[in-house]
């Protein structure tokens, strides 16, 4: 049942609770940091129109943009996830926007590093690599800044588009705080009259309730809070591609997907790739749908079923029993990797673990070379927070494993690869508890486990992304982007999804664009379905035992972003430039469907 409270956060046990005080103090040990490093930042721009006086004066300039990046990204780091946790709270909201500021300032600050860096010219600075140590890690850095070369423009332009980073971030932040600290949803209400109340920290708990009514209350509730502010969340999503389509043009690209993917070296193949190859698969849902409408019992299935628990009763996971089932599915990474998630979760509180009021919505993992790997959950007891729990601690450990082996000019992995990484955990823990937990009922609660995570990453996130390519070409046409467009065009991409076995409610289904802030990070969310999908590939060769599939997926872990990321990937044993990965990740949706069939015969 979900719970009829939920909590402010004063009320949950500090050892639940992310731990800020290892990267600040205080607030106030914060805000004399920020001071200093606003007093340090005009040293970077002493360094500009000196970087080619020889290697020992680039390398010097290296080491400051290395501490301000260091320093200033803590900062942030700090503000954000202070934030985050209780989205009511003004003075947090004020330390973030004021981060975001200064992260913008340092991004204006560090603007004509590559600027110069061209001018050098790339024999120069190769030779310059061989002669000063400081500076050989830069190999790649300089590999990738020369094939951008066409795309770098003038300092004076670099500066006013780093200076742009902050009030970009406007729309997203606004859409932001408007649904999750502004809105307020209507309760959902049970078949027996009892409310439940509805927030995006209790949403999914709610769409698993097995009382049809509260799943139908809660599913249309939260969409219909949507749907009367459609206008003004099509409007921050408009005004987000417009900015994508200006920094597109600014930067001579022909489009905003060639843009994206070439910022990653990804050839668009594999965008293409894959969406004809979830378009391919639609039978597999279509079947999925049907055999899930049978086992439940009814005549017609609407959306607020895809979650619908399929036995009695669903498994009830406490916290701390997560950590163990996760650690034991780890293991075949080895005693270190297991005791550095465990250390992570119990001793060093890299998880802020549950749903309070204000709290955003989901789970994401965020931190900084010299803080620890953090973690924003919702936890809720069940199997599917069981999950998300092992999915954000493979984006933990890609950041940790990533932060011990490389500069911090190396520490941001692309998002391409970061689904990998959580992707990768889940598919292991699932194997072990396949194996392990041979209760029917409980396997039939893994599988809809598996398969809403399948969903998520093979459903929603490719038909997200087959809407965002026509919403952005249709900007780059010149057309304009209205809230009823958008959801025309978001229902008709599901609709053909769901195909003749779901119900499609036009609006409800329509405005599912607006509860995804993923969109306003442009072509982000394909990187979900091809992230599951080496993931997929790479689980398979470590659970076969496949001679060094541990080292060489640590190796990839380790790499961060001192390669391109089908090269991390290639590291760790899978090619996304083929279609086998995706292919197999479809098998693998299907031997699901097939399984469940099995079990529920």
């Amino acid at each position: 049942m979900a719970e009829k409270q939920v909590r402010v956060r004063s009320e949950v046990d500090p050892q639940y609770k992310w731990n800020a005080e290892s990267v600040f103090a205080s607030p106030e040990v914060w805000e004399a940091e920020f001071r200093a490093f606003t007093e340090e930042l005009p040293k970077m721009h002493d360094l500009q129109g000196r970087l080619a006086k020889g290697p020992a004066v680039l390398a010097d300039a290296f080491e400051l943009l290395e501490a301000l990046y260091r320093r200033g990204g803590q900062l942030y780091m700090y503000a954000l996830v202070g934030q985050q946790v209780d989205l009511t709270d003004q003075e947090a909201a004020a330390r973030a926007s004021r981060a975001r500021g200064l992260m913008g300032q340092l991004m204006a600050a560090v603007a004509f590093f590559d600027p110069e860096l061209l001018e050098l010219g790339q024999e120069t600075l190769t030779a310059w690599l061989a002669e000063e140590p400081r500076l050989a890690q830069l190999a790649h850095y300089v590999d990738n800044l020369f094939r951008r070369q066409a795309h770098v423009r003038s300092a004076e332009v670099e500066t006013v588009l780093g200076l742009l980073a902050d009030p970009f971030s406007g729309p997203e932040s606004i859409a932001g705080v408007l649904t999750n600290a502004d809105f307020q949803f209507e309760p959902a209400v049970g078949s027996d009259g009892a409310e439940y109340p509805l927030t995006q920290g209790t949403l999914n708990k709610l769409l698993e309730n097995p009382d049809r009514e509260v799943r139908r209350t809660a599913w249309e509730h939260y969409a219909d809070q949507y749907l009367a502010f459609k206008n003004t969340l099509a409007t921050t999503l408009t005004t987000s591609i417009k900015q994508d389509v200006f920094q597109t043009r600014t930067r001579r690209h022909p489009s905003t997907l060639e843009k994206s993917l070439f910022a990653l070296n990804v050839p668009t193949e594999v965008f293409y790739n894959l969406i004809d190859t979830f378009r391919q698969n639609l039978p597999t849902w279509h079947r999925y749908w049907a055999l899930r409408r049978k086992i439940l019992g009814v005549e017609t299935l609407h959306p607020y079923d895809i979650w619908a628990p399929l036995t009695e009763s669903a498994v009830e996971i406490p916290y701390l029993q997560a950590v163990d089932w996760i650690c034991e599915g780890l293991a075949p990474m080895g005693e270190e990797y297991v005791a550095t998630v465990r250390r992570g979760c119990l001793e060093q509180r890299w998880v802020d673990v549950y749903p309070t009021k204000g709290k955003t919505a989901g789970a994401f993992s965020a931190g900084w070379p010299g803080t620890y790997p953090f973690i924003v959950m919702n936890y809720n007891d069940s199997i599917f927070s069981l999950s998300t729990l092992a999915h954000e601690l493979g984006h933990s450990l890609h950041s940790y494993l990533t932060w011990q082996n490389q500069p911090i000019i190396y520490s941001q992995y692309s998002l391409f690869v970061a689904e990998v990484a959580s992707n990768f955990h889940q598919a292991l823990v699932r194997a072990h508890l396949l194996e392990t937990q041979t209760d029917p009922r409980f396997q039939i609660n893994l599988i809809e486990e598996a398969m809403s995570n399948f969903h998520r990453y093979f459903f929603i996130m490719p038909t997200l992304a087959r809407f965002e390519l026509e919403a952005h070409e249709r900007v780059e046409r010149g057309e304009g982007l209205t809230a009823d467009g958008l959801i025309a065009l978001m229902a008709e991409l599901f609709a053909e999804g769901y195909g003749d076995e779901m119900a499609v409610d036009h609006d409800r289904v329509g405005i599912t664009w607006a509860t995804f802030g993923h969109l306003y990070e442009d072509y982000y969310v394909y990187k979900y379905a091809t992230g599951i999908a080496g993931a997929n590939a790479l689980a398979k060769r470590v659970l076969a035992g496949e001679p060094d599939a541990v080292t060489n997926y640590q190796r990839f872990l380790a790499a961060g972003a001192s390669c391109y990321p089908l090269e991390a990937l290639q590291l760790a044993g899978v090619d996304l430039t083929q279609p086998e990965p995706v292919d197999t990740a479809f098998d693998v949706l299907a031997s699901l469907v097939d399984r469940l069939e099995a079990l529920t015969s």
